[in-house]
C-alpha cells in the first residue's frame, strides 16, 4: 500500500474540522482567557511606572 489511502484520510479528517461547527462558548474561552481581567491584574506596574504616578 503506498501512501494514497492514508494522504485520504488525511484530507477527510481535514474537511471534517474545517467545517464542522464545534459549538464554542465564546464566553467561557473569555472568561478562561482572562480578557475581562484588567491589565493591572495580569501585569502588575513596575518599578518605574509607580514611580511616575507618585511623581504627578
Amino acid at each position: 500500500m503506498g501512501r494514497g489511502r492514508a494522504k485520504a484520510k488525511q484530507t477527510k479528517v481535514a474537511r471534517q474540522l474545517k467545517y464542522t461547527n464545534h459549538n464554542i462558548d465564546y464566553d467561557r474561552l473569555r472568561e478562561e482567557l482572562g480578557a475581562d481581567a484588567r491589565r493591572e491584574d495580569i501585569y502588575p506596574p513596575t518599578g518605574s511606572e509607580q514611580e511616575s504616578e507618585r511623581a504627578q
